[in-house]
């Protein structure tokens, strides 16, 4: 989500968006998103493929785009994004959130993308996109749909103002607050889950 996280004490209408059946089953995945990498996780370690050093160089290029992308967001956004809450204390519009409406997802998309380059697992990136693409696209009109109810006229112009996943030049970025040292230490352990990824790739380089 784009904003997070105190209890105003009042329970928000519940918007037509949110209601919508795509949106209740992208509640589901959203509940439960901490399972959706596992395949862009174990495809491209159990299935054969070549690693290369051009592909562990355009790999890591994609994955710190991704992560220089993800970052800034938790930074703005607070890391309670990482939660399975839907209370929202604010709105972010400014920051990296003014380029697109979900940079963590985004993030998250190049980072696997990133991966699978370098697992050299090919024929898995079509599959991987449309993998991706149907999941987040189902939590995407849950999320909305909540920041819908939650902040009604607010959010429908900041969703036309703003695109869903490619990135645009915002008209005017904003300014607001960042937890840069709070963003840090809450991806240091996706940061140790990076290197041990790392090491698995070069253990299976070793295997095949």
């Amino acid at each position: 989500m784009t904003a997070n996280v105190n209890w105003s004490g009042t329970k928000p209408t519940i918007s037509a968006a949110e209601r919508r059946k795509l949106a209740r089953w992208g509640a589901f995945l959203f509940r439960n998103r901490g399972w959706l990498p596992v395949p862009f996780i174990l495809i491209p370690l159990l299935a054969p493929g070549h690693s290369s050093t051009a592909q562990w160089c355009v790999g890591a290029v994609i994955i710190a785009l991704g992560e220089a992308i993800r970052l800034p967001g938790v930074a703005a956004a607070g890391t309670v994004t990482r939660r399975r809450s839907r209370d929202v204390q604010r709105l972010v519009t400014y920051g990296v959130f003014a380029w697109t409406r979900n940079p963590l997802y985004l993030g998250n998309f190049l980072i696997w993308t990133g991966f699978v380059v370098v697992s050299g697992v090919f024929w898995f990136l079509p599959v991987a996109l449309v993998l991706f693409a149907a999941e987040y696209a189902l939590i995407v009109q849950y999320e909305e749909g909540v920041l819908e109810s939650i902040f009604s006229a607010e959010y429908l112009a900041y969703k036309r103002a703003t695109p869903r996943w490619i990135p645009r030049l915002p008209a005017e970025r904003g300014h607001g607050p960042h937890a840069w040292g709070e963003a840090w230490r809450s991806e240091a352990s996706t940061f140790l889950a990076y290197a041990v990824l790392a090491l698995a790739f070069v253990l299976k380089a070793r295997i095949y």
